[in-house]
């Protein structure tokens, strides 16, 4: 199998475009080899979870090299689970059957009929779609969202703030839920059989009812629960920019409290941020944050010497 990698100077992204339509000399391509052979020595064996989201799940040019990347993980012998998002095509669906979508701080208020589409979305043409992708490029992968075999159990998440009146106020998101606990005895199943597990992001309450999880906040959740070697989160940036605004290569837990404290870490990044910090408690040994635009973004990260994200460790 083809897989390009960019080993050209500057930005990752500038890199893939110089590379695109040239030829490599036949030394470089061995030099990337070899440069990524000690890395595959030191995760074969190891679970690595990928969050997929972003335009690396919606543009469609990004989505055959973050297929060949999990499919080369796995021939490698490294034990890969992908756990994906779906907001874009679940607000596409919500718009085409004329029901609006209503966010608090971020995240979509769930009413019953919108978990339906949810879970019909999530679990099912998005969670087939990347199946089919990674199959049709020489994989194995299997679908699976929370309700199967006990994945994942969910309580209902609830905001507490408070009103202008300064009194204490619950907002009601419906079945937007958080995960209490993971049971990864049908994820070690699958690996341990050659099968690439693809989560979608739904747990089951006591309740009985399905709960609309944050993709994050889930991914981060099942890579503590399997103890991974790295959780690997796409996004839509180049990873954790400092106080100077350039991309920070590694931090560790202290640094990133300490940014998001000072305002430099906000928005958005915080609940990936915070998935990571999760995920390093539970026992997870490094957290990426890494751009998913650039193709091959989880290659480059992990089997190169420089990467291309920010890694999150768990020292100070």
């Amino acid at each position: 199998m083809y897989i390009p990698f960019s080993c050209l100077p500057g930005p990752p992204l500038a890199g893939w475009k110089r590379f695109q339509g040239m030829k490599m000399d036949p030394r470089a391509r061995a030099s990337t080899l070899i440069e990524a052979l000690p890395y595959i020595q030191q995760f074969a064996g190891k679970t690595i979870v990928v969050k997929y989201g972003g335009a690396a799940q919606v543009e469609k040019d990004l989505q055959a090299p973050f297929a060949q990347d999990i499919v080369l993980l796995k021939y490698v012998g490294i034990n890969v689970v992908v756990v994906h998002g779906g907001g874009p095509q679940i607000g596409e669906t919500l718009r085409k059957i004329g029901k609006d979508s209503e966010f608090i701080e971020g995240l979509r208020v769930t009413d019953e009929e919108t978990v339906g589409v949810v879970e019909m979305v999530l679990a099912g043409s998005t969670n087939k779609g990347i199946v089919r992708l990674i199959n049709r490029l020489g994989g194995n992968a299997v679908g699976l969202s929370g309700s199967d075999a006990g994945l994942t159990s969910a309580r209902k998440l609830t905001l507490n703030r408070k009103s202008e009146s300064g009194e204490d106020t619950e907002l009601d998101l419906g079945q937007v839920g958080e995960v209490k606990q993971v049971n990864p005895a049908i994820i070690h199943h699958l690996t341990d059989g050659g099968f690439i597990p693809v989560i979608a992001p739904l747990g089951v309450g006591e309740d009985g009812n399905v709960y609309n999880i944050n993709a994050d906040s889930a991914a981060g959740a099942v890579a503590g629960a399997l103890q991974a070697e790295k959780f690997i989160l796409l996004t839509d940036v180049p990873g954790i920019l400092g106080k100077g605004g350039d991309l920070v290569s590694t931090l560790g837990r202290d640094e990133v409290e300490s940014l998001k404290d000072s305002g430099v870490i906000q928005g958005g990044m915080i609940p990936k941020v915070d998935a990571c910090l999760d995920a390093l408690a539970s026992g997870v040994h490094k957290a990426h944050i890494v751009d998913g635009r650039v193709p091959h973004a989880v290659l480059l990260e992990l089997f190169t010497d420089e990467g291309i994200g920010t890694e999150i460790i768990r020292g100070a």
